[in-house]
């Protein structure tokens, strides 16, 4: 897996295009500020491994990231171009939908992008030290 974090004092998306035949509806868009957006990628080496630990691995970098930008903000993207391998969709949906119920059950407000979905992105971050974090998980 692998996954860029920004710290943001603001994003916005709006979804433009369908990518994913089976993708539901997306609302029209959404605003955050103050926020960790999460840019991932599970990779097909990540089905062969249990989906509980792939979780944890991931819920713990970005409570790490949010801890350093001080923010219990998050924002999970699903972002299928950090990697050439891709795990396939139905798994990257199931990990982002446990990673988020544990992220809520530890007090941090949670919310997805449109999963299935190519969006228009504004994206506001500002240039301090740990507002960018890379990592392979």
């Amino acid at each position: 897996m692998k996954v860029l974090v920004l710290y943001v004092n603001s994003f916005s998306y709006q979804p433009k295009e369908k990518n994913l035949e089976d993708a539901p509806e997306p609302n029209p868009g959404e605003s955050f500020e103050d926020s960790i957006l999460a840019f991932i990628q599970v990779e097909e080496s990540d089905e062969e491994k249990d989906l509980k630990s792939r979780e944890k691995k991931l819920v713990n970098h970005i409570k790490w990231t949010s801890r350093k930008n001080n923010t219990k903000n998050i924002v999970l993207h699903s972002f299928a171009h950090l990697s050439e391998s891709k795990a396939s969709a139905s798994f990257t949906k199931e990990l982002f939908d446990a990673a988020q119920t544990r992220l809520e059950n530890a007090d941090y407000s949670v919310a997805q992008t449109p999963f299935g979905y190519f969006l228009d992105l504004k994206i506001d971050a500002p240039g301090s030290s740990l507002a960018r974090i890379w990592a392979s998980l």
